[in-house]
Protein backbone atom coordinates (compact mmCIF):
# COMPACT_ATOMS: atom_id res chain seq x y z
CA UNK A 1 0.00 0.00 0.00
CA UNK A 2 1.12 3.50 -0.84
CA UNK A 3 1.87 5.87 2.00
CA UNK A 4 1.40 9.59 2.37
CA UNK A 5 5.19 9.88 2.31
CA UNK A 6 5.13 8.54 -1.27
CA UNK A 7 2.62 11.19 -2.34
CA UNK A 8 4.80 13.92 -0.83
CA UNK A 9 7.86 12.54 -2.65
CA UNK A 10 5.99 12.85 -5.94
CA UNK A 11 4.36 16.24 -5.40
CA UNK A 12 6.94 17.88 -3.17
CA UNK A 13 6.64 19.16 0.34
CA UNK A 14 5.74 22.78 -0.34
CA UNK A 15 3.70 24.17 2.52
CA UNK A 16 2.00 27.51 2.00
CA UNK A 17 1.10 29.39 5.15
CA UNK A 18 -0.40 32.54 6.53
CA UNK A 19 -0.73 34.08 9.98
CA UNK A 20 -3.83 34.60 12.12
CA UNK A 21 -3.52 38.40 11.79
CA UNK A 22 -3.42 38.41 7.99
CA UNK A 23 -6.50 39.72 6.24
CA UNK A 24 -8.60 37.09 4.52
CA UNK A 25 -8.15 39.05 1.28
CA UNK A 26 -4.35 38.80 1.46
CA UNK A 27 -4.58 35.09 2.27
CA UNK A 28 -6.83 34.59 -0.75
CA UNK A 29 -4.27 36.36 -2.93
CA UNK A 30 -1.67 33.76 -1.87
CA UNK A 31 -4.10 30.92 -2.53
CA UNK A 32 -4.85 32.28 -6.00
CA UNK A 33 -1.17 32.87 -6.79
CA UNK A 34 -0.18 29.36 -5.71
CA UNK A 35 -3.34 27.76 -7.20
CA UNK A 36 -4.22 26.04 -3.92
CA UNK A 37 -7.42 25.61 -1.95
CA UNK A 38 -6.12 26.00 1.60
CA UNK A 39 -3.40 27.66 3.66
CA UNK A 40 -2.03 26.50 6.97
CA UNK A 41 -2.27 29.15 9.65
CA UNK A 42 0.98 29.33 11.59
CA UNK A 43 2.00 31.26 14.67
CA UNK A 44 5.57 30.98 16.00
CA UNK A 45 6.22 27.83 13.92
CA UNK A 46 3.10 26.19 15.37
CA UNK A 47 0.05 25.27 13.29
CA UNK A 48 -2.96 26.99 14.86
CA UNK A 49 -5.48 26.45 12.08
CA UNK A 50 -6.23 26.03 8.42
CA UNK A 51 -7.98 28.43 6.06
CA UNK A 52 -9.84 26.90 3.14
CA UNK A 53 -11.95 28.18 0.28
CA UNK A 54 -14.89 26.62 2.11
CA UNK A 55 -14.14 28.73 5.21
CA UNK A 56 -14.14 31.82 3.03
CA UNK A 57 -17.38 30.97 1.25
CA UNK A 58 -19.28 30.09 4.40
CA UNK A 59 -17.85 32.55 6.90
CA UNK A 60 -17.22 35.64 4.79
CA UNK A 61 -19.32 35.63 1.63
CA UNK A 62 -22.47 34.07 3.09
CA UNK A 63 -22.28 36.24 6.20
CA UNK A 64 -21.83 39.46 4.24
CA UNK A 65 -18.41 40.21 5.69
CA UNK A 66 -15.58 42.00 3.88
CA UNK A 67 -12.49 39.95 3.15
CA UNK A 68 -10.28 43.03 3.42
CA UNK A 69 -11.29 43.76 7.02
CA UNK A 70 -11.75 40.19 8.27
CA UNK A 71 -8.73 38.51 9.86
CA UNK A 72 -7.82 34.91 9.10
CA UNK A 73 -8.16 34.10 12.82
CA UNK A 74 -11.86 35.04 12.66
CA UNK A 75 -12.79 32.39 10.11
CA UNK A 76 -10.07 29.71 10.14
CA UNK A 77 -10.76 26.15 11.20
CA UNK A 78 -9.00 25.68 14.52
CA UNK A 79 -9.35 21.94 15.08
CA UNK A 80 -7.11 20.72 12.28
CA UNK A 81 -7.02 17.03 11.49
CA UNK A 82 -3.58 15.78 10.44
CA UNK A 83 -2.03 12.61 9.10
CA UNK A 84 1.36 10.97 9.61
CA UNK A 85 3.55 10.38 6.52
CA UNK A 86 3.63 6.62 7.15
CA UNK A 87 -0.14 6.27 7.09
CA UNK A 88 -1.71 4.93 3.90
CA UNK A 89 -3.45 6.80 1.12
CA UNK A 90 -6.56 4.79 1.97
CA UNK A 91 -6.45 6.07 5.56
CA UNK A 92 -6.19 9.64 4.30
CA UNK A 93 -9.15 9.12 1.98
CA UNK A 94 -11.19 7.66 4.83
CA UNK A 95 -10.44 10.64 7.09
CA UNK A 96 -11.22 13.19 4.38
CA UNK A 97 -14.40 11.42 3.37
CA UNK A 98 -15.68 10.87 6.91
CA UNK A 99 -14.90 14.42 8.05
CA UNK A 100 -15.88 16.16 4.77
CA UNK A 101 -12.53 17.89 4.34
CA UNK A 102 -10.34 18.36 1.28
CA UNK A 103 -6.92 19.04 2.82
CA UNK A 104 -4.82 17.18 5.39
CA UNK A 105 -1.59 18.57 6.81
CA UNK A 106 1.10 15.91 7.09
CA UNK A 107 2.80 16.02 10.48
CA UNK A 108 5.90 14.12 11.56
CA UNK A 109 7.45 14.64 15.00
CA UNK A 110 5.11 17.62 15.59
CA UNK A 111 6.45 19.31 12.45
CA UNK A 112 4.37 20.01 9.34
CA UNK A 113 6.15 18.46 6.36
CA UNK A 114 3.46 18.85 3.72
CA UNK A 115 -0.22 19.01 2.87
CA UNK A 116 -2.18 16.52 0.80
CA UNK A 117 -5.50 17.08 -0.88
CA UNK A 118 -8.30 14.92 -2.18
CA UNK A 119 -6.89 15.57 -5.65
CA UNK A 120 -3.53 14.13 -4.58
CA UNK A 121 -5.18 10.93 -3.34
CA UNK A 122 -7.23 10.66 -6.53
CA UNK A 123 -4.11 11.05 -8.68
CA UNK A 124 -2.43 8.31 -6.65
CA UNK A 125 -5.33 5.93 -7.23
CA UNK A 126 -5.38 6.65 -10.97
CA UNK A 127 -1.61 6.11 -11.18
CA UNK A 128 -1.88 2.77 -9.33
CA UNK A 129 -4.77 1.62 -11.53
CA UNK A 130 -2.81 2.42 -14.68
CA UNK A 131 0.19 0.57 -13.30
CA UNK A 132 -1.96 -2.50 -12.52
CA UNK A 133 -3.47 -2.44 -16.01
CA UNK A 134 0.01 -2.26 -17.60
CA UNK A 135 1.21 -5.18 -15.48
CA UNK A 136 -1.84 -7.24 -16.44
CA UNK A 137 -1.38 -6.41 -20.13
CA UNK A 138 2.31 -7.37 -19.92
CA UNK A 139 1.38 -10.66 -18.26
CA UNK A 140 -1.24 -11.44 -20.90
CA UNK A 141 1.25 -10.68 -23.67
CA UNK A 142 3.92 -12.86 -22.10
CA UNK A 143 1.45 -15.73 -21.55
CA UNK A 144 0.41 -15.69 -25.22
CA UNK A 145 3.98 -16.05 -26.49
Amino acid sequence: METIRHILQLKGGDVWTTTPDTSVYDALLVMADKDIGALLVMENDKMVGILSERDYARKVILQGRASTSTKVSEIMTRDVLTIHPDQTVEEAMEIMSRKHIRHLPVVDEKRVIGVISVMDTNRNIIYRQRQTIREMEDKILSDTK
